[in-house]
């Protein structure tokens, strides 16, 4: 018979709602918080306020920040003809580790979804139009994950951006450093193949 704790239930039920935590793991986790010292519980919680308090999104590029303006949009030394197309804010800072890219971002804030009614102006798709006509842009890149949601917001994207007259280009995808053809599926394979480069 399980031992029921009404609070201790009730911070399962939270930890539950996060991603990627299922039942198991937000009981593991409920439980080593009661092992925990008060004054990193009380550092835990202060941390999770002052995040929901202080963090925004950005008025330009809608990435994360706690200004106005995100410090990628602000700093003067970023190529402001580059877009970087993303889904989420958080695929700005995966991007951003690669230290491979020097443009602008756009997030999204999710992909075209007939089915659950998310159509373009539910993921900012009429704010990128008039950035990119505002600010002459000449290269939108677009990073998006290759599901059936992003590879059909993609379409959507090259069919209204191309009357523009700038360069799309996509992310390559393919095998990953270290992968191994036997593991790889038929399109990541088929991908690597038709996105080949001479070396």
């Amino acid at each position: 018979m399980a031992l029921y704790i009404k609070s201790i239930e009730n911070l399962i039920n939270e930890f539950k709602k996060l991603p990627g935590i299922g039942p198991k793991s937000a009981r593991r986790i409920a439980y080593f918080l009661l092992k925990l010292p008060d004054d990193d519980i009380l550092r835990l919680s202060r941390s999770i306020v002052e995040m929901k308090e202080k963090v925004r999104f950005c008025s330009q590029c809608y990435g994360l920040s706690e200004e106005e303006v995100c410090y990628i949009c602000s700093d003067e030394s970023r190529d402001r003809k580059k877009i970087c197309i993303v889904e989420e804010a958080g695929d700005v800072a995966i991007i951003e580790k690669t230290g491979e890219y020097r443009g602008l971002y756009h997030v999204l804030g999710g992909l075209l979804s007939p089915i659950e009614n998310i159509g373009p102006s539910e993921i900012r798709i009429p704010v990128l139009l008039s950035r990119v006509k505002k600010n002459n842009v000449d290269e939108i890149i677009i990073a998006l994950n290759p599901t059936v949601e992003g590879e059909s917001t993609t379409v959507y994207l090259k069919k209204i951006l191309q009357p523009l007259g700038i360069k799309i280009t996509r992310l390559a995808s393919g095998l990953p450093v270290g992968g191994n053809l036997e593991y790889a599926d038929e399109i990541t394979i088929g991908r690597a193949i038709s996105e080949r480069r001479e070396i």
